[in-house]
């Protein structure tokens, strides 16, 4: 059977086919013809049975893959609310800023100023979208 790379199906089917291996590895099947027949590499054959003589069913349970929301971020929650009313609530003269309108250079300040985080401009962009707050040019009038 031709071997295809596991990462691309579903993880649905990559649970479906470690239960296919543990179940035929429990009759006795060798890794070699097992993973011939199920379509993965005698390695990766090896690994999920591994996994399962040292942890069981839990080893090949079906997981949520990738980064937990809010996971890693540079700012904890308190800190992006204080930030955030900030923004709302005040201009960056009142917080002794040398800006006239909140630009990212201008967060970024109030960032490092409150918290002592240098983060780089490219990151406070991401906050600021995250939050809701969109680029804006001001409006031109005539006087």
């Amino acid at each position: 059977m031709e071997k295809i790379d596991a990462r691309t199906h579903s993880p649905e089917t990559q649970h479906e086919i470690r239960k296919q291996v543990i179940r035929l590895r429990k009759q006795g099947i060798q890794n070699q013809v097992l993973a011939e027949g199920v379509g993965i590499s005698v390695y990766h054959a090896s690994r999920i049975w591994q996994s399962y003589l040292k942890g069981g069913s839990k080893a090949i349970k079906l997981r949520v893959r990738g980064r937990q929301k809010g996971e890693k971020r540079t700012l904890t929650a308190e800190q992006e609310a204080q930030v955030k009313r900030d923004l709302i609530d005040k201009t960056p003269d009142q917080l002794k800023l040398p800006f006239a309108l909140w630009t990212r250079e201008a967060v970024k300040l109030l960032i490092k100023d409150r918290f002592r985080i240098e983060m780089p401009i490219r990151t406070v962009g991401e906050y600021l979208k995250r939050w809701g707050f969109t680029p804006q040019k001001p409006v031109k009038r005539a006087y």
